[in-house]
């Protein structure tokens, strides 16, 4: 089978040929249907994380092998099963959800193999979705699409689950005011739209890029601001009516971090997604002088999956644009995400 693998940070794809495995034990089988590209391989092929002052955190250090297939955005359709594999069939449609763990460390007992001590994630720990097939450990990962289109399904397992896991984590304010969404790249688009569709009250978009900008307009938020002007934490005081309950920074820089705590009301909350990265020096005395906090949100957990997939059934795929391209675009596709020249979401065909 083809895949393309990192085998080198800093470096493009290689195209690589192998023999199709061979299922053993629970495992399954998936021929790839569609692949989404996410920001988050741009920083594994990068080969780190920018903790700032000059501080990087390692990805390889952290346990992602080399060479590796990335892709964890997944749609495929089972072909083969290990004899212990239970609840699948030959053909089947399936979202991969990616984020698995050990499955046995306290963490991943309490519901949250997203954040194990040991992650085992596909396409970051283990070979992914950019290839022709792709092997997952478990049937439990695997949640049934229908009809639904593989290319629209794909997104659904990383940008689709992280925003509707930070969603879930604004509370009971979601319904009753505005949440500010920093970031209008896929992620954006995805947090709006599940916001909608969740029942929300009003949403907020930032962003530096006067096209995503234009974007989230179209895509329902009530009002946009541009995160690089010089005024944009009093812009956002206004906007929300004397500060946020919730924001949800899907970009995770210095200066977002920074415009998003300044911006909160007393008793809000900043969600932090994004990666972006770098490094902040803020005094203590304010948080709790303000009641303010902020809560880290990493993917999200297979309840949050089953929920998101229970969801669209009920109301319908999230209307964020996706652009097919075949599986061979792959390196290409990373640079315009790397550039930003990405409207929503770039999603590989295996066809190409």
């Amino acid at each position: 089978m083809r895949m393309f693998q990192l085998c080198t940070c800093g470096k493009p794809l290689e195209l690589r040929e192998t023999a199709t495995p061979e299922p053993k034990g629970t495992e399954v089988l998936l021929r790839t249907l569609a692949a989404g590209v996410c920001h988050s391989d741009i920083h594994l092929s990068d080969g780190y994380f920018d903790l700032g002052g000059g501080k990087k955190l390692s990805v390889v250090e952290r346990g992602m092998p080399l060479p590796l297939t990335l892709g964890h955005e997944i749609v495929g359709e089972v072909v083969a099963f290990g004899p212990d594999a239970k609840g699948v069939k030959i053909g089947d449609k399936r979202l991969v959800d990616p984020w698995l763990g050990c499955g046995q460390c306290k963490v991943c007992l309490r519901g949250d193999e997203q954040l194990c001590l040991k992650p085992a994630s596909v396409g970051i720990f283990r070979n992914g979705g950019y290839a022709d097939h792709v092997l997952v450990p478990h049937p439990r990962c695997l949640f049934d699409i229908g009809d639904l289109p593989p290319e629209k399904v794909a997104p659904l397992a990383c940008s689709g689950v992280t925003t509707f896991s930070a969603l879930k984590k604004v509370g009971a304010t979601l319904t009753t005011d505005p949440v500010v969404i920093v970031g209008a790249g896929g992620l954006g688009l995805m947090c709006l739209a599940l916001h909608k569709a969740m029942g929300g009250h009003s949403a907020i978009v930032v962003d530096i890029d006067p096209a995503k900008r234009d974007a989230a307009r179209k895509a329902g938020a009530v009002a946009t601001i541009d995160g690089a002007a010089p005024d944009v934490t009093p812009q956002l005081i206004a906007a929300t009516g004397g500060g946020s309950w919730a924001t949800i920074d899907l970009v995770g820089s210095v200066q977002t971090v920074r415009f998003g705590i300044d911006s909160l009301i007393k008793g809000g909350k900043l969600i932090l997604v994004g990666l972006y990265g770098g490094e902040i020096v803020q005094s203590l005395p304010p948080f709790p002088m303000r009641a303010i906090s902020i809560q880290g949100s990493y993917t999200g957990s297979l309840t949050d999956t089953k929920e998101l997939m229970d969801l669209v059934r009920r109301t319908g795929l999230p209307p964020v644009p996706v652009a097919t391209r075949p599986l061979t675009d792959v390196n290409a596709a990373l640079a315009d995400l790397r550039a930003g020249k990405v409207i929503g979401r770039v999603v590989l065909t295996p066809s190409g």
